[in-house]
């Protein structure tokens, strides 16, 4: 064998591997993706009729017709599962704060969220059934605190600094979220999201115009 050939031989292999290698990685995302999916639905699903504490790791692989090793290759337990589907949630909300707006108007994608928590009215119920809602709200207070204040640094790196301190804002407005959010969950719903859309802004907007220094 001539060393020419041996090492096209070689070269046609790797390309052909490198090739299959990203239609791979999709199929195995979209599987992934599909699992944790299923997954959380059953847990969501499961939440609305029982205490989560009853509920077993058992209880959610049957509801999602999934294997109990595959469980276990992407979460520890319940507990991570229902966490990391919660930050995932936050992340993908966050993503939609307009900050070029903040203090100027409507910036927070409240009503999404509002929308989102009115459909799922009866997995809240279940999370203060499990006695659940504070710990659960206050992970998310300070998840969503620290995605804004990284945002609120990239936004303002080439500004002049905002008159308060970025964690103290980013903490301020996660906070006020998270109240009104709990505050309208608690009393039943009694304002629809759009007019919970305004009440947020009306309390957030002079703070932040004050703070990023913007005029009214």
């Amino acid at each position: 064998m001539r060393p020419s050939q041996f090492d096209n031989g070689q070269m046609r292999s790797r390309c052909s591997r490198m090739k299959a290698m990203p239609l791979w990685n999709e199929k195995n995302d979209r599987r992934t993706s599909r699992t944790r999916r299923s997954l959380s639905e059953a847990l969501v699903e499961l939440i609305k009729e029982k205490r989560f504490d009853d509920i077993t790791v058992q209880n959610v692989i049957d509801r999602a017709d999934i294997g109990r090793s595959t469980f276990y290759s992407h979460f520890r337990d319940k507990e991570d599962l229902f966490q990391r589907d919660w930050e995932r949630f936050l992340d993908g909300f966050a993503q939609h704060i307009d900050w070029e707006k903040a203090g100027e108007g409507s910036f927070v994608p409240v009503v999404y969220l509002f929308s989102h928590l009115q459909d799922y009215h009866h997995f809240y119920k279940g999370l203060v059934r499990s006695r659940k809602t504070d710990a659960v709200f206050k992970s998310g207070r300070i998840h969503l605190s620290q995605k804004i204040e990284t945002a609120l640094a990239s936004l303002l790196r080439s500004k002049p600094a905002p008159t308060v301190s970025l964690p103290i804002l980013a903490n301020y407005l996660a906070s006020e979220l998270f109240a009104l959010l709990q505050w309208w969950l608690d009393h039943e719903m009694p304002y629809p999201p759009e007019r919970m859309d305004e009440i947020f802004h009306e309390l957030v907007t002079p703070t932040f115009r004050a703070a990023l220094g913007k005029s009214a």
